[in-house]
């Protein structure tokens, strides 16, 4: 066995600034878990459409697309470490506005709180995915990167029960059969209550959050920092696109978010579509968010074994193929379809990531980072796509249906389409590329 093999994925000197930014992971797949019930939870709260109701989605990631190339030139231009701080202060900052918003209990008040919150996350996962990527070899930082993103899903398995239980559970416009009919005084009361407790996981989430800026702050994290001299941006973005594996990377990067965004927070109208309440319908997620977990497993080790662009194209076909179940399966067939998607789409993400970055100087890898960080836009705009084909027949998620199939079910062909896509992209790496990870 030579060197290369021998050598471990994170290097021993580096287990701290590792084990430090992996809990970053952690962190935003918390707010990513506890934002997707919340678009069922305002549809109730406030009497939305599902294409009113998406402008959650979009405030969420939309944020990351407008603050994910202005925190590559901060962390360019200073280091890792000021990056995460202001993060972290951005990321409290957004949660903690959901105290006045709940207060006047205007809907955009609680976009802006989301908005700006995702300005803290761009800064994070611009500045962690790369970080992650750098610790160690070049060979084995796709694995890296697939290793800390294993604590993605215990982020989102935590965001989701918080959200079941103390927020799902305790809403009382959930409970009434017809919220609508309630006379005018009786639901304002109901809809302050409810928005207090939309309220109360992100007030204490942004204290938990300051606490961490605290603990990370006071902690020495060997980091680099920029020297001052800043390539020009439209020079390296002009190389970065003219390398077709990282452009095309960054398009896979778009569709695999709006299908991700697309089964995770859908999947609450689609059990509606089957007589499921909300609460009961996180059950089904909660499952989703484990099989995620263990596919981010398996997919880490079968790293070892494959190259990343064939893994890609077989957990993206597999996906596509359950999404498609999603489509045609009736009954609770078709809902368990949807919940094994997340299965294959657990390592999609940080490996389209690593294989767009795989090769790219470390100046083009800050900024290239910025780009795949704002392909996370996908999440906003094809969910709100889907919800619009939702709303296509009506307010209600059954109201029309074309050849058999209900405009819920149809809807889901937009992530078939998504994962179709990014199979062709994992394959055309696979054979052009071959790109292995040698450990």
């Amino acid at each position: 066995m030579n060197k290369t093999q021998a050598a471990p994925v994170v290097p021993k000197k580096l287990i701290l600034p590792f084990i430090l930014v992996t809990s970053l992971f952690a962190l935003w797949g918390f707010a990513n878990a506890v934002t997707d019930p919340m678009v069922q939870a305002f549809k109730k709260v406030l009497e939305l459409s599902n294409s009113q109701a998406a402008w959650v989605q979009m405030a969420f990631y939309g944020g990351y697309f407008c603050m994910a190339l202005p925190a590559a030139l901060f962390v360019r231009k200073f280091s890792y470490k000021s990056g995460v701080l202001v993060g972290l202060t951005l990321y409290a900052g957004g949660a903690l506005l959901f105290y006045p918003a709940a207060t006047t209990g205007l809907f955009w008040f609680f976009c802006l709180g989301l908005y700006i919150l995702t300005f803290g996350l761009a800064f994070l996962e611009t500045t962690a995915n790369p970080y992650i990527m750098a610790m160690g070899d070049q060979k084995s930082a796709t694995q890296r990167l697939n290793l800390a993103q294993a604590f993605n899903p215990v982020g989102l398995i935590v965001g989701l029960l918080v959200a079941k239980f103390f927020v799902l559970d305790l809403l009382q416009s959930d409970d009434v059969e017809n919220f609508s009919a309630l006379p005018e005084a009786q639901k304002l009361l109901i809809k302050s209550a409810d928005l207090m407790v939309i309220r109360n996981p992100y007030v204490i989430l942004g204290l938990v959050v300051l606490a961490i800026l605290v603990l990370i702050a006071v902690n020495k994290m060997p980091q680099a920092k920029g020297d001052g001299s800043i390539p020009s941006i439209k020079d390296t973005f002009s190389e970065l696109f003219q390398n077709k594996k990282y452009a095309l990377g960054v398009f896979s990067l778009v569709l695999y978010m709006g299908a991700q965004i697309g089964c995770w927070t859908y999947i609450y109208q689609y059990a509606e579509a089957k007589g499921i309440s909300s609460s009961t319908a996180a059950n089904y997620q909660l499952v989703a968010f484990i099989l995620f977990t263990v596919g981010r497993a398996i997919g880490t080790y079968m790293l070892k074994f494959m190259s990343s662009g064939k893994l890609l194209f077989c957990f993206s076909g597999l996906g596509g193929l359950f999404a498609l179940g999603a489509v045609i399966l009736e009954g609770h067939a078709g809902l368990y379809s949807l919940v094994l998607v997340s299965l294959f789409l657990s390592v999609m993400f940080p490996t389209i990531y690593g294989i767009a970055l795989e090769g790219l100087k470390e100046d083009q890898a800050k900024i290239g980072a910025a780009g795949l960080v704002m392909a996370i836009v996908g999440g906003a705009l094809l969910p709100k796509l889907q919800g619009m084909i939702i709303d296509f027949g009506g307010v209600g998620v059954n109201d029309i249906t074309v050849l058999g199939l209900s405009e819920m079910n149809l809807s889901f062909l937009l992530p078939v389409s998504c994962f179709t896509i990014i199979a062709i992209y994992g394959i055309w790496i696979h054979r052009k590329h071959n790109i292995v990870e040698t450990l």
